[in-house]
């Protein structure tokens, strides 16, 4: 690493540090199991392609269009950085830092609650039936077990913890947004929980609850989540991208995949580009500004 790269790696590794320190402090428990069977014993699912099909940011994304939250144009700029950088696989520093500075800037000035029932209202719109029937049934057999699970996902944290409230689940963690006397401010704490933000989200989650992270298990879709999943006893690869089911049988790993047909490996690639270039183009930049009239 060269002297001019190393103040911009820690820097990362701070803003990581901090986003899952964050998320961790405002992970909810919710009162389904307030005093769990088995205390030590925890499991983690990734949202986006792992527990639901696609990005729960992009239907977020298209509910807050129809809501004028932002432009049609802004959407499609932000989706065309995504998609370049992972489809030709370099992620330019330019565009990671305007996703960085501009995520979630589009609630800026709007309230909490606001977005908490509107979250509420695009869930039935567009999410709920695209949960996958398989990794629920998965989420729950931890929660029979009398475990708590964890959703742990780059989606801001108000519509995490809704997507974790209508399973069922213990709770959720994911992208703090600051907000001062109840309004955001369109800055993040810390940085989007991606990465080894997530991992970093766990440890202080399982310091705070008292986790074995020897018998905990995690779940996700993609090779960006390996500091996730390592971090775990039991990693299992879900619907996984090509990088992840490599790593996840050279290591012995669990693989689960829920997509119906060969087809929809071949579609992966475009899907995976597009789908999840909407994933990064709203919780990493789809609003670059959220202008409203006047503004």
């Amino acid at each position: 690493m060269s002297p001019q790269e190393m103040p911009r790696r820690l820097d990362l590794r701070q803003r990581s540090t901090l986003a899952g320190e964050a998320a961790a402090a405002a992970a909810e428990v919710e009162s389904a199991l307030d005093v769990p069977s088995d205390p030590t014993s925890a499991a983690f699912f990734d949202v986006d392609n792992t527990v639901m099909q696609g990005a729960s940011i992009f239907h977020l994304a298209r509910g807050l269009h129809r809501r004028k939250f932002f432009t049609t144009r802004e959407i499609l700029g932000a989706a065309w950085k995504q998609t370049y950088f992972r489809v030709i696989g370099v992620e330019d520093p330019e565009h990671i830092a305007d996703a960085r500075n501009s995520a979630l800037s589009f609630i800026a000035g709007h309230t909490v609650t606001e977005l908490e029932e509107i979250g509420e209202e695009i869930f039935d719109e567009g999410m709920a039936h695209r949960i996958w029937p398989g990794t629920r049934a998965l989420a729950q057999l931890h929660l029979d077990q009398g475990q708590r699970v964890w959703l742990v996902t780059a989606a801001p944290i108000e519509i995490a913890n809704i997507i974790a409230r209508r399973l069922g689940l213990t709770g959720a963690m994911g992208t703090v947004a600051e907000h001062v006397d109840g309004v955001y401010t369109g800055r993040l704490v810390g940085d989007l929980l991606h990465g080894s933000a997530k991992a970093e989200a766990i440890k202080a989650l399982a310091a705070r609850e008292g986790l074995d992270l020897a018998r905990c298990s995690a779940y996700s879709d993609s090779a960006n989540d390996l500091p996730m999943l390592s971090l775990v006893g039991d990693p299992c690869a879900i619907n996984p991208d090509a990088r992840l089911r490599a790593h996840a049988r050279a290591q012995g790993w669990r693989i689960r995949d829920y997509r119906t047909g060969r087809k929809a490996a071949r579609v992966g690639l475009v899907v995976g580009a597009v789908a999840g270039a909407a994933s990064g183009a709203v919780a990493a930049g789809v609003a670059l500004r959220g202008r409203r009239p006047g503004a």
